[in-house]
């Protein structure tokens, strides 16, 4: 950023190294760590590095824990596993408060032009737990081109363990006009319909 001193300048760069978060977004998130007490600015880094030392990943599931295995894997119904990409990606399902077995995070998904191969994200995990009783996997993987050739993948062999898989029901959203949807969600919306 012209114009900021080197210190202001390493700030916003690492601000902007967050995903999302553009130049000003890390400009204004640099400032106000600046404008902070010093107490203030001393409790937001340890909390950073409270978080960097005393989370870990699940050795079930692969989520983000404090214990091991995650309170979810010890507490919940494990007959049903909802798989999904990214441990954000727990945190949208668990806000509805609907759904009550456990997960499987995979850490990405499979994309060969990035190298990315079925070794490099936790499917052997995944296929380790399709024991006895387990009775659904429920592949919540992004809607992207490989969002859904690791779906479709994971899909042909969780079958072959005699276990029901489904995919979230994707379609038009809420507060949609049908005239600007594109074909790919209108044709979703039309495989996916309920009767009502």
């Amino acid at each position: 950023m012209p114009g900021y001193i080197e210190p202001i300048e390493k700030l916003i760069r690492q601000f902007g190294k967050l995903p999302g978060v553009g130049p000003k977004t890390a400009q204004r998130y640099a400032l106000t760590v600046l404008a902070m007490s010093e107490g203030e600015a001393r409790e937001f880094a340890d909390a950073v590095m409270y978080a960097k030392q005393n989370v870990t990943v699940c050795s079930v599931c692969g989520n983000y824990t404090d214990t091991d295995p995650c309170r979810i894997c010890r507490t919940r119904d494990r007959s049903t596993i909802c798989v999904v990409q990214e441990a954000k990606d727990v945190l949208a399902v668990e806000r509805l408060g609907e759904y009550h077995g456990v997960y499987h995070v995979l850490g990405g998904v499979l994309n060969p032009l990035k190298g990315v191969g079925r070794d490099d994200i936790r499917l052997a995990e995944l296929f380790r737990r399709l024991t006895g009783e387990v009775k659904e996997v429920i592949l919540a993987t992004d809607t992207s081109a490989e969002g859904e050739a690791t779906a479709t993948y994971i899909a042909r062999f969780v079958k072959e363990y005699g276990v029901k898989v489904t995919r979230l029901a994707q379609g038009i959203s809420i507060g949609s006009e049908l005239q600007y949807a594109d074909e790919v969600t209108l044709s979703r919306a039309f495989l996916n319909r309920k009767e009502i």
